[in-house]
């Protein structure tokens, strides 16, 4: 039984988000009660399907979101009006797998992580090749670049010792990743953040595409003085195909254009019908890959490997949507208690100091991490908590700090899905692939920081 209602997940889910969606639009007070009521089995059918580690995380959110429920004097029955405050976030990731789609369709991926076979000499070259390709794979393709790009070293570096490979992929996956999201339209992270700071994306953009730039340099200076007394032999397992650098060049600059026209959509749609941010993105994607893949005459392809896609990924949901509904509880449940102000006490006490705010923000995102705690989950309390502050800082400062802070925890959270899969893929133990990232997590996070606090 639940094995059939795991399979046809997809149709619960597509049911719910479209019906908010819609609900959006129309602004009906029915409809509202309608979704929140659906969230409540939506959640519970999710659980059994979740990982052990957000079946936890949604126990403690909902066990005191019920406490402030109680203790804040609401009536039962307006629960329902409590959960649906993120269901914007589980639209987005629902839709997501289309853009990750017509990148496949066009084989856009395979080109591109060609560049890592040829004319490498040494694994300091390889690094600076392999993040590069990680960066720009992860910009349109989020977290299947990254198996895909470890599956490549992988192959290629079957005759090195495993100490050396282990680190060097662990190393180079993991940074290009989190640098790459830190200015993605369609990180969750990003959208979150320009939603809750009421910043615009494109005032946010220029700072973190610097941000990103300079850390992403940096690791590629430190890192190919570490690897280039290391002599590279690609694995005869399979004969690399001649790569032409005009074709795999055209390409990246076809995906770049892409992503500037979908950025351009994007914000022209969110300001035309004044939409949020994530909701503008979410409404945008399908429509965009689609028409993306007609322009390439790819949407056969499209749609096969989008369709099975789709319906692999939102049926692998339930960690997210126990995690956002259980928040979502928990969040709208404590904004309704004096318990808020109380969090917020040391931040407001740290007004004059808006520096120690910005790294107790980042601190806030280390720690937590280190004990398994998903960023979004961190991220939703500090937008509650950091709201008063937007009228004393620049809300953009806070902003910055919020995404990288919440970023480069992607290379150092033993518990988190980034390190898992690369402790997975690799067979290492996640502590050590902490312990080798957390010099980096703590630069992105000090750059991040400064960058914020010049634009105080």
């Amino acid at each position: 039984m639940r094995g059939a209602i795991n399979q046809r997940l997809y149709v619960i889910y597509s049911a719910i988000l479209s019906l908010f969606i819609i609900n959006m639009f129309i602004s009906s007070n029915v409809l509202t009660y309608i979704v929140g009521l659906l969230a409540i089995p939506m959640l519970f059918i999710s659980f059994w399907g979740a990982n052990k580690l957000f079946r936890i995380l949604g126990c403690v959110f909902i066990s005191f979101a019920l406490i402030l429920f109680i203790y804040a004097g609401l009536p039962i029955y307006e629960i329902p009006l409590y959960m649906t405050s993120t269901m914007p976030l589980l639209a987005f990731l629902t839709l997501l797998p289309w853009m990750n789609s017509i990148v496949r369709a066009g084989r856009f991926d395979r080109r591109i992580n060609e560049v890592m076979k040829e004319n490498v000499s040494d694994l300091g070259k390889l690094y600076v090749r392999s993040s590069f390709t990680t960066y720009i794979l992860c910009s349109f393709i989020n977290l299947s670049a990254l198996s895909l790009s470890q599956d490549v070293l992988l192959e290629n570096m079957s005759k090195m010792k495993k100490k050396i490979k282990d680190s060097f992929i662990s190393r180079t996956t993991l940074r290009a990743f989190a640098v790459a999201l830190v200015w993605s339209p369609m990180e969750i992270i990003v959208a979150i953040t320009v939603d809750a700071t009421g910043v615009s994306y494109l005032s946010y953009l220029p700072w973190l595409f610097l941000c990103s730039i300079f850390v992403l340099l940096i690791d590629w200076l430190s890192s190919n003085k570490r690897f280039n007394t290391i002599s590279y032999e690609v694995s005869s397992v399979r004969r690399p195909r001649e790569i032409q650098p005009k074709q795999i060049a055209k390409q990246i600059a076809q995906l770049l254009f892409a992503l500037t026209i979908f950025l351009v959509v994007v914000v022209s749609i969110g300001n035309y019908f004044d939409l949020n941010f994530i909701l503008s993105v979410t409404l945008v994607i399908l429509p965009f890959s689609f028409g993306w893949a007609v322009m390439m005459k790819r949407w056969r392809s499209f749609f096969a490997i989008g369709w099975s896609t789709w319906k692999q990924r939102t049926n692998s949901m339930q960690n997210f949507v126990v995690l956002f509904l259980s928040l979502a509880f928990f969040s709208s449940s404590l904004n309704e208690t004096p318990f808020l102000q109380l969090i917020q006490q040391p931040f407001l006490a740290s007004t004059e100091r808006p520096l120690m705010i910005l790294v107790l923000i980042q601190v806030t995102y280390l720690v937590m991490s280190m004990i398994g705690v998903h960023p979004i989950a961190t991220i939703g309390v500090l937008i509650e908590v950091l709201q008063p502050l937007y009228s004393v800082m620049n809300p953009l400062s806070i902003g910055m700090v919020m995404i990288t802070g919440a970023l480069a925890t992607a290379t150092v959270g033993v518990y988190g899905v980034t390190v898992t899969m690369t402790s997975m893929n690799t067979k290492q133990n996640p502590y050590r692939i902490t312990l080798r990232n957390l010099p980096f997590a703590l630069l992105f996070g000090a750059v991040g920081t400064l960058i914020g606090f010049l634009l105080l």
